[in-house]
């Protein structure tokens, strides 16, 4: 079930319910439907959707989302319509799942709690057991009017290339609330970021244009590496940067490092006297004047080409390799989301390659929740020092 992509379930014959996932249908009201109260108003629907994710989260267990959509039938609440989608879903639902509006008069939300982490099945028993009642309750003409999405967190959740932000934030109201409540300080972000990559790029072209000429001379290949990364909302985008490896160099090595320091199990430098590095040192893929680029952050100067394309940020956490990205935690995740990625961020002016992954993400985390204009201005101004003084480059 691809998140991009939604389940969307047609309503046909009543299909075979699975006998491995139980429900408990006490909650029925055999009166007519289910008691209004029962379900939830959608700010306190929408609150219990983030707090169960982040239980799930915590807990390695599933947890459904399923919303059911109706521009017409769910309009006018209550009304024989309603009553009948109501009666269906607590025939289908068990008492330790929670229903409630996900959005008011159109969707309705049904969360699915506590499923194993073993029951990849779980998701097609649900959606037989809901089709299966509401086929009972309704005629095939209020049938018609109904579509049926289902989320499972994480499976769907956080994706590659899962399209736009609308599909990846059904499990991340919260975030997706976040960004809405911040749109003039996003714009006005946005054209920072345009107006600061443009001059930027005219007032360094100089350097550019001698970093271009250096790597040609010393090392076959292109001037520039392009590379698939992974932006907000784990949309995919082509990442630029100075090459400073050889050509064809394989990416084995790096892998196996990365699962590694995100696992925590990368023992940085610890038996040296200096500061620990994070970072995979002695790298022989590197060439001389790549060593050198990389620790100036040199290297880093193509992605403001990326900045005025609208894939990256000035200022965000850095965006990872797909290949990261599938040995992240579910909480790791949450990276992605909150904001766009970025050439310089709060990691590589406050610990960069001195700090253990779970901290970078903390980090990132942090710059997400207290993100403001005035923080990405102080990020921006302790850049400079940062690569000066080669604080954790490596």
């Amino acid at each position: 079930m691809s998140i991009a992509d939604p389940r969307d379930l047609a309503f046909e014959s009543p299909p075979v319910v699975n006998p491995d996932l139980h429900f408990d249908a006490s909650a029925t009201n055999h009166a007519g439907g289910i008691a209004v109260n029962v379900i939830f108003p959608q700010q306190l629907f929408v609150r219990t959707v983030c707090v169960e994710r982040k239980r799930a989260a915590r807990s390695g267990r599933r947890l459904i989302l399923m919303l059911l959509r109706s521009d017409s039938l769910l309009r006018k609440f209550p009304s024989p319509a309603t009553d009948r989608i109501l009666l269906a879903l607590s025939r289908s639902t068990r008492d330790t799942d929670i229903a409630g509006w996900y959005e008011q008069g159109t969707i309705i939300g049904v969360l699915f709690t506590e499923i194993g982490a073993a029951e990849l099945s779980a998701a097609e028993t649900v959606s037989q057991r809901v089709r299966a009642a509401l086929h009972d309750a309704m005629s095939d003409e209020q049938l018609r009017h109904i579509k049926l999405s289902f989320y499972v967190f994480p499976d769907d959740c956080h994706g590659q290339d899962p399209g736009d932000r609308r599909s990846i934030s059904v499990m991340y109201p919260d975030v997706l609330n976040e960004l809405d409540s911040k749109r003039t300080a996003l714009i006005v972000k946005r054209c920072l970021d345009v107006l600061g990559s443009l001059a930027l790029l005219v007032l360094l072209s100089p350097l550019l244009l001698l970093i271009a000429c250096a790597i040609k001379l010393t090392s076959r290949g292109p001037v520039v590496f392009r590379q698939k990364r992974l932006g907000q909302f784990g949309r995919g985008f082509t990442f630029l940067k100075f090459r400073s490896m050889y050509t064809n160099a394989g990416h084995s090595m790096h892998k196996e490092y990365v699962k590694q320091f995100i696992a925590n199990q990368s023992d940085s430098n610890e038996n040296s006297s200096g500061p620990k590095l994070y970072k995979l040192k002695g790298d022989p893929r590197v060439t001389k004047l790549g060593a050198f680029l990389r620790r100036t952050s040199l290297d880093e100067l193509p992605q403001l080409f990326n900045v005025v394309a609208g894939q990256m940020s000035l200022v965000g956490p850095r965006p990872p390799l797909p290949y990261e990205f599938e040995s992240y935690a579910t909480w790791h995740k949450s990276r992605l989301l909150g904001v766009k990625p970025g050439i310089t961020g709060f990691w590589q002016v406050h610990g960069r390659s001195r700090v253990k992954f779970d901290e970078m993400v903390r980090m990132d985390l942090h710059y997400a929740r207290a993100w403001s204009l005035w923080l990405d201005i102080k990020i921006l101004l302790r850049t400079p020092l940062a690569v000066f003084t080669g604080n954790g480059a490596y």
